[in-house]
């Protein structure tokens, strides 16, 4: 055996529908379609790439997490204008969950822009903005606490955008956003309703996020929410080694 074939790695496993999704965002490329035009069918879809049409649905689930195609009922599928501050475009085919590296990434990236905006909120912050994030971290608590996950992640949501509205700086605003947006892309792929091990001790960690913002203390601010990211990451991480490595 080489040494090559030693440290050789197997390539990650990647869902069918993943794949058909990239393929999906190839075709509107080569079709040249533009925000707005109508897209073939499902059935249209999953002819042309010898798939079923269950498959060809869950990749327009993903590609409208994404913001990349919007499915009206009765209508069909439509490319979106959604490009958001990154632009779609040049991450439409970067697919997280089963990538370490990408998750990774991804989370460091957060780190960067949630911490800024965490100090910037500590010292900006109003009244009606620190209600907000109270209010949001109240939100995540009661999903969790009633196991509707569907309203944990809207109070997630809320928290982390309403930090960066404290802020008071737009650039922060549009970054978080996207952020969370590639994030909300790993949970459509299938981790949604798996990652939730750390809902408790997110619970906590919001409030002390909300602690320190509240008290005006940058420093504090920017370190809990270090703590909070570097927690939600390391669940993601053992999630997708369960999946990719069965452990």
């Amino acid at each position: 055996m080489t040494g090559d074939e030693k440290t050789a790695l197997p390539a990650p496993y990647r869902p069918g529908y993943e794949l058909v999704a990239e393929q999906i965002l190839q075709l509107i490329a080569e079709l040249g379609l533009r925000p707005g035009d109508r897209m073939p069918t499902e059935v249209e879809l999953a002819a042309r790439m010898g798939t079923s049409r269950t498959v060809v649905r869950e990749a327009v689930k993903i590609l409208s997490a994404i913001g990349r195609v919007r499915a009206h009922k009765g209508r069909g599928l439509y490319v979106s204008d959604d490009e958001g501050m990154l632009g779609a475009s040049r991450w439409g085919g970067f697919f997280l969950p089963t990538d370490l590296d990408h998750v990774y990434m991804l989370f460091e990236f957060r780190r960067v822009q949630e911490t800024a905006a965490a100090r910037l909120a500590a010292v900006n912050a109003t009244p009606a903005e620190l209600r907000a994030i109270e209010t949001a971290a109240e939100t995540c608590r009661q999903g969790h606490l009633t196991g509707r996950s569907a309203l944990f992640d809207r109070g997630d949501d809320d928290f982390h955008l309403g930090i960066a509205t404290a802020s008071h700086n737009q650039f922060l605003v549009a970054s978080v956003r996207e952020a969370r947006r590639l994030q909300r892309q790993s949970n459509a792929i299938g981790m949604s309703g798996t990652v939730g091990g750390h809902a408790a001790g997110a619970i906590d960690e919001h409030a002390a996020i909300h602690r320190a913002i509240r008290d005006g203390d940058p420093d504090a601010a920017a370190a809990a929410v270090a703590v909070h990211l570097d927690n939600t990451l390391e669940d993601y991480r053992r999630e997708i080694q369960r999946r990719v490595f069965g452990r």
